[in-house]
């Protein structure tokens, strides 16, 4: 969320920054926040005003009485609960104005990086890193939706007829290979230095507010509403929460969390190749890294974990290039994002396997996370995260790239998780 100061010292800059997102006219929105903002000042001066007469008149009927002037004392006690009821309809119509403004915050997304391009879908994002020489596979090589039928690794079927679509189960030398990844990918985070937790994977609607799932995301995201809990979309949601409302002191940053977690998204899927198999799912393993920094710290930081994802798909033997994202294609909540893409020899095409990005303090400000320096001055920190990895998508390329005709090739550095060199067809 962004901070209305901000916004007042910023207006024309953050105006065009909010251009490279496609919005039209973002002064518009901006300006109505300050002008909500100085109707929430002039009330809350005004009740400010009244508490401080209601607190005067308060005093002098105490001394009235004690002199005996009761008329006097009445007179006042009049004005005084005049005031009062003066004080509850303004502080009632400040409540109102306060929500109000909080909700129009909300829905503005974070000012792009000086770095992000305009656009305005993924063909306008710039490819920063790609491999020079990408995987030619023979004509006989298929896509792996028909290599999960013949190897037997994933049940569709069975998926749909227990839940539904795009809830798969995995099988045998299928289901060690996934805990094979995410056991690998925590103790990669692990020996990277961050701190592993096992997160809940339901939240509560004030955690969805304070990384902003909720309002942006509301209709992609699995809600229980007796009980207005939600499923997460992403692990991001309730590591981040962890330091909500939480100051740290300045000595304790950068603070650095992994977690694994199922992740559930409702996206309804088209039709075609694109959404076939492992390429979207609706409930899927993730394993996530997260850091609270330092507003100095964070680009370097943000750098740091763009290298960790690098060397983890390098580690895969996979092909792979890195994209920073245009800003109509970017987060709503994110201030820069670079995109891990993955190549899938069989489908000839690009499968995303992980988001890094810093959100600066647009997260933080939602989640009221300070950290203190050594003078005791309180600063928003700036929250960063990123896949490390998601699983589908790089079992998907591991598959069609590693395909032979009666095995499929475990990657090295996954066969002492799996207990395998290949996956071997029954």
């Amino acid at each position: 969320m962004l901070l209305v100061s901000a916004i007042r010292d910023n207006l024309d800059a953050y105006s065009g920054s909010l251009e490279k997102r496609g919005i039209d006219n973002p002064k518009i929105q901006l300006e109505a926040i300050i002008e909500k903002d100085d109707l929430r000042k002039t009330t809350q001066q005004e009740l400010d005003s009244i508490l401080s007469r209601s607190n005067q008149l308060a005093k002098e009927i105490g001394g009235l009485m004690k002199k005996g002037e009761k008329d006097e004392a009445e007179k006042v006690k009049q004005e005084t609960a005049s005031l009062k009821t003066k004080s509850k309809k303004l502080g009632e119509s400040l409540q109102a104005i306060e929500s109000e403004l909080r909700e129009m915050l909300y829905n503005i997304p974070n000012i792009p990086n000086e770095k992000v391009v305009p656009g305005q879908t993924e063909e306008d994002n710039e490819i920063i890193k790609k491999v020079d020489r990408l995987p030619e596979l023979g004509p006989d090589a298929k896509p792996h939706w028909d290599l999960i039928d013949e190897f037997g690794i994933i049940d569709f079927g069975l998926g749909n007829k227990v839940t539904g679509a795009g809830f798969p189960f995995y099988n045998k030398q299928g289901a060690r290979l996934v805990r094979a990844m995410v056991n690998y990918f925590l103790d990669e985070a692990n020996k990277a230095g961050y701190q592993e937790i096992q997160p809940p994977v339901l939240i509560n609607e004030d955690s969805g507010y304070a990384t902003g799932q909720l309002p942006d995301k509301e209709g992609q995201m699995y809600h229980i509403t007796d009980t207005n809990l939600y499923l997460i979309p992403t692990a991001e949601v309730p590591i981040t929460n962890v330091f909500r409302d939480v100051i740290l002191d300045e000595s304790q940053l950068p603070k650095k969390i992994v977690g694994y977690t199922p992740c559930f998204r409702r996206e309804a899927g088209s039709w075609g190749a694109h959404v076939r198999g492992l390429n979207r799912l609706h409930q899927f393993d993730k394993v996530e890294i997260v850091q609270i920094s330092h507003p100095d710290k964070s680009y370097e930081i943000l750098d740091e974990m763009i290298r960790h994802v690098e060397e983890l798909i390098k580690s895969l033997d996979l092909p792979f290039r890195i994209v920073r994202l245009c800003g109509g294609d970017l987060g709503f909540t994110a201030a820069i994002t670079y995109d891990f893409e993955v190549y899938s020899a069989a489908q000839k095409k690009w499968l995303e396997v992980s988001s890094v990005s810093n959100f600066e303090t647009y997260q933080s400000n939602r989640l009221k996370l300070r950290y203190k320096d050594e003078n005791g001055k309180k600063s928003l920190a700036h929250t960063l995260n990123g896949s490390a990895l998601a699983v589908p998508r790089i079992l998907a390329a591991l598959l069609e790239n590693n395909q032979d005709q009666n095995r499929i090739a475990v990657p090295g550095v996954l066969r002492d998780y799996t207990g395998f060199e290949a996956i071997e067809k029954v």
